[in-house]
């Protein structure tokens, strides 16, 4: 085995100091999954077309050193920049069974620290064609008699799709359209964009009866096929209508069975009967069944309105509905009003006075109510009048006034709401009128202005009221930021004024008023106050969790701080070493009268012995917070390098292969310097692993390391584990897996001419990141109704048997789509290199046809070499392209379709050669034509791009 250590100074100057290797990310979008097609839109952006139900699968493909890290997002369209979705950490995105909603720009954000990050993106057309919808209308002039009597009639068809559907109207079996019939009339009604077709019937006639079928299309893209929905037209077809057997307003008694009917009085075909209840579900044991609704055993909490609809697409549909009212009261409450007119709040005789009684009940307006003076009915009088619907109170209140108050009006007035004939049980409330009635005061008790408690405890805020009647004590916050309660309301009633909290939490703290209510009491300015809540918290720390790294001798200071807590203050700190308590650091005297807000220890040199687990524990009286820090002078991890071009070595003679393992070292000037690396090399699925040691010298950061693994077996991967190791001991191990792969070497100058005739292709692979593929073909294989006058009939041998590679640009290509052949990597190993192939461009709408030169030495960066467009004739004729790769290279055939499907464009017999081109750019000789057209006139070959230029350049 051999050691190498590479440093990349004569290949990238520029990035080796301070940089090395390093290299900033970058990425690509390729898709795996169920696409129907990728292409560019008008923008140039990527657009990814998918049908609904299908998986989506992107990847993000990555370059970079170190790895970089990937996270998936996506916005709901392309003008929004708010992310909708949660981030996905992975560089292959998974989308099972994707629906509509989830189409939309998605993103693949690449970053390792170096650089900035590299973000590229994709949009996703989620494609579908729903159930078409068909309805039928009248004119709206039209209210007499059989619907269909008059003159017009509307079919209208509407769906959802995307793209936007194509629409064809059929009766019976023959399509219909403008020219075709004078009594249609088919259009798009405004403001619909392309979801709705209109078929008007004008002058409506006795062959219009008939069977309408309304076929919706999105042009089989997807794969989606057509939809259709067919409605039969009638001289009896008409609108639903309907009738009830109750009245709309049903008043019923709780306890009952309510069983409502709804009755179908018209409507061709046959409508549809549903009932429904607003708001909310029906209820729980309700029975809906036909147009009968049963509800056993009414209660007040299934009042509401309760629709029945009937519909059969013609028309408009008809809907009826009854408001169910269940007999109940509750919550009676009372008001004392002094007298008005003299803007007085105390009851004084010879005054006015005002009692006011009130009930929430169903039905309102049925409730009567009756007064009481010490038990027995009140009397009217010129000074004792009952009023009913007082405009200032609540509707439909009962209001007894006492006029001139007398010292004989003392007394206990009791009143009483009922619903007469109804078995549901009567409410009263009582209230006492004496020289001791008073209006409230509110106060909050000594030492209860300021409530603190600690985070998760209960807390109690109290207000005291005092006057008779006491009212009830109504809780706020004051604070507009956080204007609801803990309990989710905005007011909250409590009886005897103490509002309780259960585990109260930081943000609960704040002010809090209470104030008497304006019922049950007095009907005067409400009295409030305030309590705070002070709601005190542990302390939160940073670092929660910090590595310390630093090479033996050095000192190291370690710092806890407070970010937040309450008290934001820090009470005490105390350190520990391995669990065990350590003395208390000096304290600086200039920080002594301070707030500390941290804590600091101080190691004034790394050794073994004191490297280990460190604990900052803060406290703040209230709970405490740790700090933890792990001290080590142990050297970090390697970072493998995973963008070494052509790892992979084969040897012929046996069963083995090698393999190129390259990395780079983090930081390593954190620590001492690393003396060796322990590698560990394992099969998967075995249990044994052989282990050496790698000696290096000094290791600089951004230094490219390099081992070469021998004797590694086809085609079994290996798991592979990398410790650096320095004068303290073993650092952070890395691991990683290799697999084999098919290696290619550089090319040769015998037998490198691929011919296409075995299915591997000689090594080339279709790109993911295009529109659709290269297809490998010969003459028995072409499909017998492929389209004429394009394309080759065989290949460049004029066999049938010989293959070619050639772009199919029928149906569903479109203008711009384009096809990528890549080729194996290849080393660089000549300053320059020819390629020297074949093409076939024969057919009116041929597009372009494009050499590129992927190089790798820098990440992937594609370059033009050559370019041709255009018909060229049913010949086979020959190219030479001189390039000069600097470094491991891909040669890309790029097939471009043009305006039509006659365009195939094919490829044959492509040769790499190192050396420079035949200076004469075309030999007649390797003119090849097919039989029946003409030998084209001998001309030289365009050339295209910076990089043939370049070399003509060089050759003149």
């Amino acid at each position: 085995m051999e050691v190498t250590c590479l440093l990349l100074l004569a290949l990238i100057p520029f990035h080796c100091r301070g940089q090395g290797v390093y290299a900033p990310a970058q990425a690509q979008i390729a898709h795996a999954g169920q696409a129907c097609v990728v292409k560019e839109d008008n923008i140039s952006e990527r657009v990814y077309t998918i049908r609904e139900g299908d998986t989506l699968m992107l990847q993000c493909l990555v370059t970079g050193h170190p790895r970089p890290q990937v996270r998936w997002t996506k916005t709901a369209g392309s003008a929004s920049d708010k992310f909708q979705e949660t981030s996905v950490f992975n560089e292959t995105l998974r989308i099972e069974r994707i629906a509509r909603t989830q189409g939309g720009r998605y993103y693949c954000k690449a970053e390792n620290g170096v650089g900035v990050p590299a973000i590229k993106s994709i949009r996703v057309d989620v494609q579908y064609l729903d159930e078409p919808v068909l309805t039928v209308h009248q004119t709206v002039s039209d209210v007499r008699g059989n619907f269909y009597q008059e003159k017009t009639v509307f079919l209208r068809c509407t769906v959802n799709s995307n793209p936007p559907a194509r629409f064809i109207w059929k009766r019976g079996s023959d399509t219909l359209s403008h020219s075709q019939d004078n009594g249609v009339d088919i259009y798009e009604p405004l403001y619909t964009q392309g979801e709705t077709k209109v078929l008007k019937l004008k002058n409506l006639r006795p062959q219009d009866y008939a069977s309408y079928t309304c076929q919706v299309s999105v042009r089989n893209v997807c794969g989606i096929p057509d939809k259709a929905i067919t409605f039969r037209l009638t001289n009896t077809t008409a609108p639903p209508a309907l009738k009830l057997s109750v009245n709309e307003t049903l008043v019923v008694n709780p306890g009952e069975n309510v069983t409502v009917q709804c009755l179908l009085t018209g409507g061709d075909p046959l409508p549809q009967l549903q009932w429904s209840h607003g708001p909310g579900l029906l209820p729980l044991g309700a029975l809906a069944q036909g147009g009968t609704l049963s509800i056993p055993s009414v209660q007040a909490r299934d009042s509401g309105y309760y629709n029945c609809t009937a519909i059969n697409n013609v028309g408009n549909p008809a809907k009826k509905t009854v408001n169910l009212l269940v007999r109940s009261m509750k919550n009676a409450t009372f008001q004392i009003t002094p007298d008005v007119i003299k803007e007085s709040e105390n009851i004084q005789l010879g005054q006015d006075l005002k009692l006011s009684c009130h009930v929430d009940a169903v039905p309102q307006e049925k409730v009567t109510y009756q007064w009481f003076k010490n038990g027995k009915p009140a009397r009217m009088s010129k000074r004792l009048l009952v009023t009913r619907n007082d405009p200032e109170l609540p509707a439909v209140t009962s209001s007894l006034e006492l006029i001139d108050l007398h010292f004989s009006d003392y007394g206990t007035y009791l009143c009483m709401a009922s619903f007469p004939g109804a078995p549901v049980p009567d409410l009263s409330v009582e209230v006492n009128i004496s020289s001791e009635t008073v209006p409230p005061t509110i106060s909050v008790p000594k030492g209860r202005a300021v409530v603190t408690v600690r985070e998760g405890a209960p807390a109690e805020l109290q207000c005291e009221v005092r006057g008779k009647p006491r009212p009830p004590v109504l809780w706020s916050r004051v604070d507009k930021e956080a204007a609801l309660l803990p309990s989710g309301l905005p007011l909250e009633e409590t009886p005897d004024g103490k509002l309780r909290l259960e585990r109260v939490s930081r943000d609960m703290s704040g002010t809090y008023r209470c104030q008497t209510a304006r019922y049950n009491g007095f009907n005067v300015r409400p009295r409030e106050a305030q309590v705070q809540l002070n709601v005190q918290f542990p302390p939160e720390v940073e670092p929660s969790s910090q590595d310390v790294r630093q090479a033996l001798g050095r000192p190291v200071l370690l710092r806890c701080t407070l970010l937040r807590g309450n008290p934001q203050r820090i009470a005490s700190a105390v350190w520990r070493f391995r669990g065990q308590l350590l003395p208390p650091p000096p304290v600086v005297p200039a920080a002594a009268a301070e707030t500390p807000d941290h804590a600091e220890l101080r190691l004034d040199a790394v050794t073994r012995d004191s490297s280990g687990s460190y604990e900052c524990s803060v406290s703040n009286d209230v709970g405490s917070a740790v700090c933890l820090f792990q001290v080590s002078a142990k050297a970090y991890s390697p970072e493998f390098y995973f963008d070494t071009p052509n790892p992979t070595r084969s040897h012929k003679l046996s069963k083995n292969y090698s393999y190129v393992l390259q990395w780079t070292q983090r930081e390593p000037d954190a620590v001492d310097p690393v003396l060796n690396y322990r590698l560990s090399v394992r099969q998967l699925n075995q249990h044994n692993a052989m282990v050496k040691a790698i000696p290096v010298r000094r290791v600089e950061k951004g230094q490219l390391l390099e081992y070469i693994l021998t004797d590694l077996r086809v085609p079994h991967s290996y798991e592979i584990r990398l410790t650096p190791y320095t004068t303290y001991g073993a650092g952070d191990m890395a691991s990683r897996i290799i697999h084999y792969t098919e290696p290619i070497n550089s090319p040769n100058l015998s037998d490198n001419t691929c011919h296409f005739e075995d299915e591997k292709i000689c090594g080339y692979t279709q790109d993911v990141t295009d529109n659709f593929d290269w297809t490998r073909q010969n003459a028995l294989t072409q499909n017998p109704k492929r389209s004429p006058n394009t394309g080759p009939p065989t290949d460049i041998s004029g066999t049938p048997e010989g293959y070619y590679m050639f772009i199919e640009t029928s149906r569903p290509r479109e203008l711009g789509d384009r096809a990528r052949l890549v080729s194996p990597l290849y080393n660089a190993s000549a300053k320059f290199y020819c390629v020297s192939f074949f093409y076939h461009m024969y057919g009116k709408h041929i597009g372009s046809l494009n050499l590129l030169v992927r190089s790798r030495n820098k990440g992937a960066l594609d370059m033009h070499a050559w370019s041709l467009s255009g018909n060229k004739g049913n010949v086979w004729q020959q190219a030479h392209v001189p390039i000069s790769p600097s470094g491991p290279f891909q040669i890309i055939f790029e097939g471009v379709r043009g305006s039509g499907y006659l365009g195939d464009i094919a490829i044959d017999d492509v040769t790499l050669k190192k050396g420079e081109c035949p200076r004469k750019q075309m030999d007649p000789n390797k003119v090849v034509v097919m039989p029946g057209s003409r030998a084209p006139r001998q001309s030289s070959l365009q050339l295209w791009g910076p990089m043939a230029i370049f070399l003509l350049a060089l050759q003149r």
